[in-house]
């Protein structure tokens, strides 16, 4: 079902989201509203943050939509989705399949035409305030303006379809994104193989 049906519900969900991120080390890098769905890629610097942040959110705007709409249950099926993503190398991978999900979806042609994503705000188009650079993302360029260049050149240069796929299989089942070393890794922690502060 759709969890957003007017651009108000966006902008109270955006505005949950600051709430939410506001006084934690939440990091917002990129993100996009979909009809009946979120993608987003941040940060959490502390351990428990991001599930802090996204039960706040989901808490509040499940309240908010089930009053405005006289429903009642829970809005969100489950619980989020999360995959880590390693910085180097993939980080760009996951944040252009974010911004370029309307695009896939044929809503838009471009994803500067959709207002509801990051990319306008990574481009240099706008400025959302709920955003924060990653470091990966200030290594584009010296300023700004060089940023967001990069960065639109990087988007246009669009996913290949086996990228596609493979990002698509991590995140649907919460799995890390990046490097073999980097997925082996989280495995044989996962699995107790190793020291899990290592």
């Amino acid at each position: 079902m759709k969890c957003f049906t007017t651009d108000l519900d966006r902008n109270v969900f955006l505005k949950y989201l600051r709430e939410a991120m506001d006084g934690t080390d939440f990091h917002l890098h990129a993100f996009v509203l979909m009809a009946n769905h979120v993608h987003m890629l941040a940060t959490g610097h502390t351990v428990g943050t991001v599930p802090q942040v996204m039960h706040r959110l989901g808490l509040q705007y499940a309240r908010y939509f089930n009053r405005h709409f006289e429903r009642t249950g829970p809005l969100f099926e489950g619980r989020y989705w999360a995959s880590l993503v390693e910085s180097r190398g993939y980080f760009f991978e996951a944040m252009r399949y974010i911004e370029l999900n309307p695009v896939r979806a044929g809503i838009v042609d471009g994803p500067g035409r959709y207002p509801w994503s990051s990319y306008a705000h990574n481009t240099g188009g706008e400025t959302r305030v709920e955003i924060t650079p990653h470091d990966e993302f200030l290594r584009l360029g010296k300023n700004s303006a060089i940023r967001s260049s990069a960065w639109a050149d990087i988007v246009s240069q669009g996913i290949s379809p086996p990228e596609l796929e493979r990002l698509r299989k991590r995140f649907r089942k919460s799995r890390p994104y990046g490097g073999e070393q980097f997925e082996n890794s989280l495995a044989a922690k996962k699995k107790g193989l190793i020291d899990p502060v290592s």
